[in-house]
């Protein structure tokens, strides 16, 4: 039997997508980008997922692209249809729900540039980042030379980038790239925490706030304004006073358990 190279867990609204090369570092080959690709466009299309989690079996989340597999490949980066017509990170940004990353270990050039097309980071204490790009002498192709910088600044960025180095899951979230860092065994249930936090917003609110933000972090700040604007009126204009009053008290409550008052 082949070896399944994603796996997939689907529960209460959530699926959980892990890369299953372990013994390889979980190394985008051929095979497991195609398998990303194909198991999230299916989730995409699933109505009963409404948010993802992303990860990796392991002690790796993602080696990147897998060099040996490269190495061999006489026709070089530019004429290799499969990296160029059929990524991941693609299919990770047609998803319409959050994407949680939780990044269990090494996630490194390729596997960086995957765990960017996330929408949260979660990072385990084992995690650590690297953009490998200039080491081996090719240029990003999906996102890491954009995504980064407006991430951690131009500056950090180029440092990474422009060194290789890598940087601890505490410096990562010292510089504002994952959200927070948690012991290994926390991972996945802090991961499935936040997921359930926002399962339990409105569900055509979820898709549509996350598509408001994401439409205007790629506009300039006026453009983004007018955007907000424009698709915030239209859609605001069709919550009754009745859904608002029905929600209140609901978020009233919530209030209350968050910070302790009677």
């Amino acid at each position: 039997m082949s070896e399944q190279l994603v796996l997939i867990e689907k529960a209460n609204g959530v699926a959980t997508l892990t890369l299953n090369r372990p013994d390889a570092m979980n190394a985008l080959s051929r095979g497991l980008r195609a398998a990303i690709s194909d198991a999230v466009d299916a989730l995409e299309a699933d109505p009963e997922v409404r948010v993802l989690i992303l990860t990796g079996a392991g002690r790796a989340f993602c080696a990147g692209l897998d060099l040996k597999e490269l190495g061999g490949d006489t026709s070089g980066l530019g004429a290799n249809a499969a990296i160029l017509n059929k990524d991941p990170v693609s299919s990770l940004g047609r998803f319409t729900g959050p994407i949680i990353g939780a990044i269990n270990g090494v996630a490194i050039t390729g596997g960086f540039e995957l765990a960017l097309a996330a929408d949260v980071l979660i990072a385990s204490s084992a995690a650590r980042f690297a953009d490998t790009h200039a080491r081996v002498g090719i240029l990003p192709g999906w996102g890491l030379s954009q995504k980064l910088s407006r991430a951690v600044g131009i500056s950090r960025a180029k440092e990474l980038s422009l060194t290789g180095n890598f940087l601890s899951a505490d410096e990562a979230s010292a510089w504002g790239l994952v959200n927070r860092v948690v012991a290994p065994e926390d991972l996945l249930p802090t991961a499935r925490k936040l997921a359930a936090d926002m399962l339990s917003v409105d569900p055509a609110s979820l898709v549509a706030y996350k598509n408001l933000i994401d439409q205007g972090f790629a506009q300039s700040y006026g453009d983004a304004m007018e955007t907000e604007q424009r698709i915030g009126r239209a859609a605001n204009a069709k919550v009754t006073a009745d859904a608002v009053e029905q929600r209140r008290e609901a978020i009233r409550q919530r209030g209350q358990s968050q910070t302790g008052q009677a």
